[in-house]
């Protein structure tokens, strides 16, 4: 009998995570299967998180939650342990950022909620099937994230400035990404802003505060969308006692397949 493993790339690399294979960014892993963001918090803070991931469907759009102290997430493949399926987590204190580890097991909590948030890696597959380019892809780099001026609707005790990844174009190229990705709101949807970063707050388009820089070359403008590393901005701004985040580029890569995201 074949071993569902060797028949699944998504499973596949969620075991090559647990077992500390997998350690780097996951874009480009597994074609086809949609990958996610995470935030899991205790459930005190539930709430008003989902509540915020509703107010913020652009940088927050939801794919599943866990109940409280569960590691399962049945509804976005088999056999998940959320402790340690990630490449890299973020583990915060009063919003300060204190490890990036592996694996969570040792920290697990009966009071934490998973938060799976979708992530733009899923349409960048589309992307590449127009003809579109995916510079980090191509360098073989982590994707390049920014925080941006543009404000989130705070719910609770949840604010803060939305975060973009960026992915320089030609114009014309440009236009049809909007077209494209705007058919994927679960995992961001279309851009929201392109053209020159300093409108939206970023100083410096070679300096990311998250992630790779990227070559911009010759008659290319950036462009940007919205990116689930909102929450981990989120973080540093609300400072909650205790939270686990992806390291930025390290997903969780699930069963749901990419092609389901789109809508007509």
């Amino acid at each position: 009998m074949t071993n569902t493993a060797d028949t699944h790339p998504a499973y596949r690399a969620r075991l090559d995570a647990r077992d500390g294979l997998l350690t780097g960014p996951t874009a480009n892993i597994a074609p086809g299967y949609v990958q996610a963001n995470l935030a899991i918090l205790p459930s005190n803070l539930a709430a008003d998180f989902l509540r915020f991931c509703q107010r913020n469907p652009k940088p927050c759009p939801l794919l599943a939650m866990s109940e409280p102290g569960s590691p399962a997430l049945p509804d976005l493949g088999h056999d998940i342990d959320i402790r340690t399926d990630v490449p890299r987590y973020r583990v915060w204190h009063n919003g300060q950022l204190v490890d990036e580890p592996i694996d969570v097991r040792n920290i697990w909590r009966d009071d934490l909620v998973s938060f799976l948030i979708g992530c733009s890696f899923s349409f960048e597959e589309a992307m590449l099937d127009n003809g579109l380019p995916v510079r980090h892809i191509e360098q073989g780099c982590n994707v390049p994230m920014y925080r941006t001026s543009i404000p989130t609707q705070p719910a609770g005790p949840f604010h803060g400035q939305l975060v973009v990844s960026m992915r320089p174009l030609k114009a014309a190229d440009a236009i049809r990404a909007i077209q494209v990705t705007s058919r994927f709101p679960s995992v961001h949807g279309a851009p929201v802003h392109f053209g020159d970063p300093a409108e939206i707050g970023i100083a410096d388009i070679n300096r990311p505060d998250y992630g790779d820089a990227v070559e911009i070359r010759q008659g290319e403008v950036p462009v940007f969308w919205a990116c689930g590393v909102t929450p981990q901005s989120v973080v540093a701004a609300v400072q909650p006692e205790f939270c686990i985040t992806h390291a930025p580029g390290h997903m969780l890569i699930t069963d749901l397949l990419n092609s389901r995201m789109a809508v007509l």
